[in-house]
């Protein structure tokens, strides 16, 4: 039976990657008014003073080591991984770059078994990896099954994946530290914030804010600003800490799924049967690669020696 600590950091994780699966519907009104950078620093800037607010009390680090730590994660979670996911979009297909960033925990769950205590490479995972990515594949082409690959664009896709298995990776070191999670939060966001500014001059960045006036660009700011940066990224590293950077990671399996939902939902598109099929394929791959195993057992190394 799952402990009620597990439990905590799998809703957690449903709970964050929900909020991270409708996000898109806010991101697609505010960009009718502002730039996705902008977009970005906005919602970062809102996160952060948020964050401040709620939990005032200064973060003292004890080492140079752990403000390091503080600044990769910022760099990997907040500056590069969104960067290179929006830049991507700008040279190939929003379907090319949704299921290229479901690869995500594939990355996690390498980087995990040799940089993690605890975190080794188990079988299921990889099967229910393939399932979900055969799932994923099937509802971001949502039955048009049109490949066209773009080097570049799909290129930094796969490099956006790469830095936030960095940054789960990262954050499951930072939860080891002992500090609050809303102030490890925070200082991530900040150096994310400082980290972007050099970038600001390259994006055409203008620091209006003249659109919030109209409640629905306020509304939408303030949704990403508060439940997606702010709240999100505290259960996102809540669910880190308890769960684990692999186990949290392959949520995102559901992002797509959530994505679907949404427009059917809100924008009424059409479901087609071929992704109704997909949605099925990752909803079971998320369970195979979330199913515990045995101690011990069900590891790559377990199954090597077992041929061996």
């Amino acid at each position: 039976m799952i402990s009620e600590h597990r439990l905590t950091g799998h809703l957690a994780a449903a709970f964050t990657i929900f909020i991270w699966g409708i996000t898109f519907v806010s991101t697609k009104i505010l960009l009718d008014v502002f730039t996705p950078i902008e977009i970005l620093v906005f919602r970062f800037t809102i996160g952060y003073i948020a964050l401040t607010l709620v939990y005032p009390r200064r973060m003292g680090l004890r080492s140079r080591s752990e403000e390091i730590l503080m600044m990769a994660a910022g760099l990997c979670g907040v500056t590069l991984y969104f960067l290179l996911e929006n830049i991507a979009l700008t040279y190939t297909y929003a379907s090319n770059v949704g299921v290229i960033i479901s690869i995500a925990p594939f990355f996690t769950a390498i980087l995990a078994h040799f940089f993690l205590a605890g975190e080794k490479l188990r079988l299921n995972f990889f099967i229910g990896f393939i399932a979900a990515i055969m799932g994923i594949f099937l509802i971001s082409f949502n039955g048009i099954m049109v490949l066209q690959l773009n080097p570049i664009g799909d290129l930094l896709a796969v490099l956006a994946a790469g830095v936030w298995a960095v940054y789960s990776v990262l954050t499951r070191k930072i939860s080891g530290l002992g500090y609050h999670t809303i102030q490890t939060t925070r200082r991530i966001f900040f150096y994310g914030l400082m980290f972007m500014m050099p970038a600001l001059p390259f994006f055409n960045f203008a620091w209006s804010l003249k659109p919030v006036s109209q409640p629905v660009y306020l509304f939408n700011l303030l949704f990403l600003g508060l439940l997606a940066s702010a709240l999100c990224f505290v259960t996102w590293s809540l669910a880190v800490k308890r769960l684990g950077a692999t186990k949290t990671t392959v949520y995102i399996y559901l992002v797509p799924v959530i994505t679907v939902a949404t427009s059917v939902v809100v924008l009424r598109e059409r479901l087609t049967g071929i992704a109704v099929l997909g949605i099925a394929m990752t909803l079971l791959g998320l369970v195979i690669s979330e199913k515990e195993s045995t101690p011990g057992k069900n590891t790559i190394a377990d199954q090597t020696e077992k041929i061996n």
